[in-house]
């Protein structure tokens, strides 16, 4: 597995040395990228046009770079697939908000290393009766729930491992034997541990069986969404915000398939407005969390965890929004969604 650090040369070395660098990494491009920051690319295309122009191999490759990279940045990671067969690239850079590599999509589907929160344990909510998904849920809990070829709560869990995340705390209830002996039966490179939840303690509450466990930052997530986004750019966004709490929230966009009217007090009309549009963040149901959270929770309490965050908000703490695109966020809570996800995976 490449790490991004391997693809990356500076602007002053020569064309000689960059194509021998090529040939060590087996890639066709490499980046120009200051203190991490894209700057050019650099393709044994970029090269070949560079020489027949008759440059010379001994020449600064900045001679030959391309300085208008084509890039994306994070949050519209589920449209690089596209991007890359539009202009027929063969990697396509993805960006953190300051404009660094934070990842590389190749169109070979080569991987780069993106362990970048390998010390972050994570805490998954998994624990609910699922009555949306009725009647799926009466035979399996909603965790096992199969999306493609294998359950929800696995896939959630592969997401994170692509970021080095190898510790998983369950927190369960319903249906948890079956939970337990599913996961015990697997050949996994990943620690799962359970905690037993007696009484349903919400979203929030169940949190505080936890106490005395966590003592660094760590994922919080449901069990029933799937994010196309790194966290590894999501607890680095935590930590340098000095967050307590960052809740990741997809960006909506809503068209009102109507014309919509306003009516002043005497019951004319004041405005109208066709098919308005509206744009919106909506939680994901996936946060960085910070250990003194769990440790100040009060025992048995139900709550949602958007009640704790409430509450630490109201009295001035900082809590934090990392927002990502729309298309970055599948929820599979209710049943027409969990279809909408199989369709997502499949075409992936």
């Amino acid at each position: 597995m490449l790490r991004i650090e391997e693809l990356i040369i500076d602007e002053d070395i020569s064309v000689l040395q960059t194509m021998k660098k090529l040939d060590e990494t087996g890639q066709r491009i490499l980046f120009i990228a200051p203190e991490g920051k894209l700057k050019a690319t650099v393709t044994d295309g970029d090269i070949r046009k560079y020489i027949l122009r008759s440059g010379t191999l001994e020449g600064q490759i900045g001679q030959a770079a391309n300085y208008q990279p084509i890039s994306l940045s994070l949050m519209e990671r589920s449209a690089a697939r596209k991007m890359l067969e539009h202009h027929g690239i063969d990697a396509l850079p993805l960006l953190d908000q300051q404009g660094k590599i934070a990842d590389i999509v190749f169109a070979s589907g080569v991987d780069v290393d993106r362990s970048r929160c390998s010390e972050f344990p994570v805490v998954i909510m998994a624990g609910g009766l699922g009555t949306r998904l009725y009647p799926y849920t009466k035979i399996l809990p909603k965790p096992l729930i199969p999306v493609g070829e294998m359950p929800i709560l696995e896939h959630i869990i592969h997401r994170f491992c692509e970021f080095g995340c190898r510790d998983f705390r369950l927190v369960v209830n319903y249906k948890k034997n079956m939970i337990k002996s599913y996961f015990s039966e697997l050949e996994k490179g990943y620690h799962v541990s359970y905690v037993d939840e007696e009484e349903p303690l919400g979203t929030g509450g169940g949190l505080c069986l936890l106490k005395g466990q966590m003592n660094q930052t760590f994922f919080l997530s449901n069990c029933d969404i799937l994010l196309d986004a790194d966290y590894g750019d999501i607890a680095a966004y935590h930590k340098e915000k000095g967050n307590l709490i960052t809740m990741v929230c997809a960006v909506k966009h809503f068209t009102v398939p109507y014309g919509v009217i306003e009516l002043g007090q005497d019951g004319s009309i004041e405005s109208m407005r066709e098919k308005p549009e509206m744009n919106f963040l909506t939680n994901t149901g996936v946060y960085v969390v910070e250990p003194r959270v769990v440790e100040e929770l009060e025992d048995g309490k139900k709550q949602g965890f958007t009640d704790i965050i409430e509450y630490y908000r109201s009295k001035g703490e900082k809590v934090g929004v990392y927002p990502i695109s729309e298309q970055s966020w599948m929820d599979m809570g209710q049943i027409e969604e969990l279809d909408h996800m199989r369709r997502r995976l499949e075409e992936r």
